[in-house]
């Protein structure tokens, strides 16, 4: 047979476009593979946030696990987890993330930073004002506050003050360290706790009229719960004959002189400043130079960084020296509260109502 030309063209060029299409296939199939392999590994390293009810179930029993392994609950029902305590507004998570970054990034700059145990704690109470306090604290250059709430001297402490430590931000020379755990003010071990690691440590406890903060406490519950009991009924043994029931933590919390006494076991009057939630409302500015007179820092903090929020009912902040929107506190806070008869808020005020332990509870003005 002779040799063709034509024949060994047509045999050799489908060949070759066959080995072609081959590489170009395994080229794009490696890359596939690999874009796979890539989002597979991101993905694993991505938290899992839940944010109330949208997190489902799955999301609610990995909460739920996290804080059982922080320690017992001390929230208004004794199975409840501390809602406050999770860091469920993206807005409070999204100012602490960039805190973090403003903190590393001087970090980087300055090598003298270092992180340093609080010379300062927000000890209380909850549903207080608390986070509001923390916040327009945290505008102060002279203050570093670390976000979240740390409970380290209830939940814990077994992890000593290293791991305590270095849960908090960079500070430099002449800063001041901080952080916030309402349940300190009404847990029995805190007091010692502190003062074991400082005894000079300055204390703020931010309260209010113990019955609304009760209705507040009760409200925060509800929002999860919505089938608990009415606020009544956990209030009252006996609502007839005014038997107020002082187990419940939403009462227990509001006896402010009752946790008072332990503090004074260890610190004086002149290391704690109670601070008026009403008052951070309706003249943040005043009640603002209080604290910073307590902490020995200048009065940076003033009415040109507070705008009233009308629809929220309480201050934001926003930075005088920009245009910037005004920064809220995040979804719960402000809630509304529950309709509650004007008879119950009366017997629970009344200064001579029998309670079925304990001390009265009573409407304790904050000592100044």
């Amino acid at each position: 047979m002779e040799y063709s030309p034509i024949l060994h063209s047509l045999h050799v060029v489908p060949s070759s476009h066959v080995k072609n299409k081959l590489f170009v296939f395994c080229i794009m199939l490696s890359l596939w593979v690999y874009m796979i392999y890539c989002c597979v590994g991101y993905c694993s390293t991505v938290p899992i946030l839940t944010y109330g009810p949208a997190g489902g179930r799955e999301g609610d029993a990995a909460a739920d696990h996290r804080e059982t392994s922080l320690g017992a609950s001390r929230d208004l029902l004794n199975n409840e987890n501390d809602l406050d305590s999770r860091g469920e507004e993206w807005d409070e998570m999204r100012g602490e993330a960039k805190a973090l970054d403003d903190n590393a990034m001087s970090g980087s700059l300055n090598e003298s930073e270092s992180k340093k145990l609080p010379q300062a704690i927000i000890i209380g109470v909850k549903k207080g004002g608390t986070r509001a306090l923390l916040e327009f604290l945290r505008l102060h250059p002279d203050i570093r506050a670390v976000g979240a709430e740390p409970h380290f001297f209830d939940r814990n402490y077994d992890k000593g003050l290293e791991w305590y430590r270095e849960l908090m931000p960079k500070s430099s020379e002449g800063q001041l360290t901080m952080e916030k755990t309402p349940s300190y003010y009404v847990t029995k071990e805190v007091p010692a706790r502190i003062y074991t690691m400082s005894k000079d440590t300055k204390l703020i406890v931010v309260v209010r009229d113990p019955v609304t903060r009760a209705i507040s406490d009760y409200t925060q519950t509800r929002s999860k719960k919505p089938d608990i009991p009415s606020f009544e009924s956990l209030t009252f043994k006996n609502m007839s004959a005014g038997l107020i029931d002082t187990t419940w933590s939403a009462v227990q919390i509001g006896m402010y002189a009752k946790h008072l006494e332990r503090w004074l076991q260890h610190f004086p009057m002149e290391q704690l400043l109670f601070v008026s939630g009403e008052r951070l409302i309706s003249d943040p500015a005043g009640e603002m130079a209080r604290v910073q007179d307590f902490l020995g820092l200048r009065r940076v903090v003033t009415e040109k960084h507070f705008h009233f929020n009308p629809a929220k009912g309480f201050p934001c902040l926003k930075r005088p020296e920009g245009n910037s929107k005004p920064h809220c506190l995040g979804k719960t806070k402000g809630r509304t509260h529950p309709n509650i008869d004007p008879q119950v808020s009366n017997k629970v005020h009344n200064r001579d109502a029998p309670v079925r332990s304990g001390p009265r509870l009573t409407i304790e003005k904050p000592v100044t």
